[in-house]
This record gives structure tokens, C-alpha cells and sequence, in this order.
């Protein structure tokens, strides 16, 4: 676990330089993918190292993570819950009824992730002596044994939770679909500048964070929220998941709305990427303007493995 304080102390160095690349820190820890971000484009104000279960990502879910907050100074490793989109179920309520959010332990509003709760608070200091890290609470130096300690506490407390939480995949039947479907999100973000989207459309960047997928509004996430690359109107890109094409239609127009009226924007386009052709979404665009369907395709292969000559 020595090796993990080498990984933590390199992250809060790394924070303060504007270097936002992550290839150097692992991508599993504990039986659990790690996630690592500076930031998108530009530096964030809020950096962070997050330890997610594999039925969850960063955008959707629950999971422990340190987040560090440089100009307060502080690490907090915290019972984290995206911003983004609910994962269906969270921290048992004896965590979301007990702790503290992080706005309240700060007493204040904080950039990004003040709804997650405070597991620990740690005070870093950067100097040329290097990084020293004490508890923010009572002044006490955290040595490598409680760093160690820290961490291996709320990640097998994060491990029993989530084997207590309902599967979300109710349906044996559905669930090759549900699983394509459910990736699909993730699989078009990550590749965006090789999709059609990618060449008209581009998405949304704010303090070095990527904010489009599961944009948050007052009515609900939206899917993907992208900019057109011309006219820099907004793109509501809903995908039609295990739901009706009428609700999927409804989804977009509604969203529509709301941006149309919150971002001041009357020429807001929709798109709906369906895995299918569907002849109510047909009929619905005849008399829907600045709505386009998307139609992806998933190319399975299998190859017969001769062996090694």
C-alpha cells in the first residue's frame, strides 16, 4: 500500500501543473476500475481519483473518491455520487442520513461534487520539502499507515454496499440488449471525433470538465448535449433505449423546450439515435422540425483461433 501513497502524493503534485495526463496511474485497484481526471482541456478546478464498481461509471453511479479541492488546500476522500445521472440505487441511508455533504463541512457552496459526503478531510501542503498531508480536523500528520488505512476502509465498505444493492438488470432476456444499449452512451463519447456527430457537432467543455453527457437541467439529464460546430445551437441527442418511440419523441421535444427557453436558443436541433427503423419515429418526423434520427450498427465478428505456429 506504500505504492498507493506514492500514487496519491504524484496525483497532488501533478494537480498544481496543469499536466492533464493520466497514462502513469493504474486503471484497477482493489478489484475496482480507477478512474483519474485533471481535467478536459483545460486544468479543473476540482481534481480527482475515483474507484468505480464495473456495473457503474463516473457519470452514473456511487463510488469513494478523492477529490481535491486546490484552493482550499484540502483532499477530501468522500462517499461520492455523480452529478450527472442516478444509478438507481446509493449510499446505504446510514451514510446519507449520518454524514456530512461536503458543502457543509466547507460551510460553503463548492465548485463541483458538494452533494457527496465526507469520509475524510485532509489538509495538503505543497512546498519544496514536497507534500505533507495531515487531517484536516485535528492537525494530526496522516501518515502512509493511515492513508492506507483510510482507503482500504471505504473501499470494502463500498464493495458490501454494492453487493447488497438490486441488480438493475431485471430481465434475463433483455439483458444483451440492455447491456449494448447501456454502453452505447459511453461508447459514442469516447469516440466522438470518429462519428458522424463528431463532424458537425461538438461537445461541451466547461473548466476543463466535460459536462455533456447527462447534462443536468430541472426536468431531468439530458443524454448528450452537444453545440452545432456552425450555427453553435445546441443538439439535444437523446438515445431510445428499453422505451416506446413515443417516449423517446416526447423526451426530445421536451428537452428542446427547455433549452429553447433557458439557453435563450430558438434554432435548438434534436437527434435520436435508435438501433432500428422504427415507422413511428418516421411519421413523427414529418411534422417535428430540427429533429434527425441516428441509426447505429454493431458488427460482431468471431474468428476461429488456429493457435501459434
Amino acid at each position: 500500500m506504500a505504492e498507493w501513497v506514492k500514487f496519491l502524493t504524484e496525483f497532488l503534485k501533478q494537480a498544481k501543473t496543469g499536466d492533464l495526463k493520466i497514462s502513469k496511474y493504474p486503471k484497477e485497484w482493489s478489484d475496482l476500475r480507477m478512474k483519474v481526471s485533471f481535467g478536459m482541456g483545460a486544468p479543473a478546478r476540482v481534481p480527482w481519483i475515483a474507484f468505480v464498481a464495473p456495473e457503474m461509471q463516473v457519470s452514473k453511479g456511487f463510488y469513494p473518491v478523492y477529490l481535491y479541492y486546490k484552493d482550499l488546500e484540502t483532499l477530501v476522500l468522500a462517499y461520492g455520487i455523480s452529478e450527472t445521472a442516478e444509478f438507481g440505487t446509493s449510499w446505504p441511508a446510514e451514510i446519507m442520513n449520518t454524514i456530512q455533504t461536503i458543502d457543509a463541512y466547507f460551510d460553503q457552496s463548492v465548485p463541483r461534487y458538494g452533494d457527496s459526503f465526507v469520509f475524510k478531510a485532509y489538509k495538503v501542503i505543497l512546498d519544496k520539502n514536497g507534500v505533507r498531508i495531515s487531517y484536516a480536523d485535528s492537525g494530526s500528520i496522516a501518515s502512509a499507515t493511515d492513508l492506507k488505512s483510510d482507503l482500504e476502509t471505504i473501499l470494502e465498505y463500498y464493495k458490501k454496499a454494492v453487493s447488497l444493492a438490486p441488480s438493475v438488470i431485471t430481465s434475463a432476456d433483455s439483458q444483451g440488449i440492455f447491456y449494448m444499449e447501456k454502453q452505447l452512451e459511453d461508447f459514442i463519447i469516447q469516440n466522438w471525433d470518429k462519428t458522424e456527430l463528431g463532424k458537425k457537432f461538438d461537445l461541451i467543455i466547461e473548466e476543463g470538465e466535460l459536462i455533456s453527457q447527462q447534462y443536468k437541467t430541472d426536468i431531468g439529464p439530458i443524454d448528450i448535449l452537444a453545440r452545432d460546430k456552425q450555427t453553435k445551437s445546441y443538439v439535444v441527442i437523446e438515445l431510445k433505449k428499453n422505451q416506446t418511440s413515443d417516449d423517446t419523441i416526447g423526451q426530445v421535444a421536451r428537452y428542446m423546450g427547455w433549452i429553447r427557453d433557458s439557453k435563450h436558443d430558438d434554432g435548438v436541433k434534436g437527434i435520436i439515435i435508435a438501433g432500428s427503423y422504427d415507422k413511428k419515429l418516421n411519421y413523427a418526423l414529418k411534422v417535428m422540425n430540427n429533429v434527425e434520427v441516428f441509426l447505429y450498427e454493431v458488427d460482431f465478428k468471431l474468428k476461429e483461433f488456429k493457435g501459434v505456429k
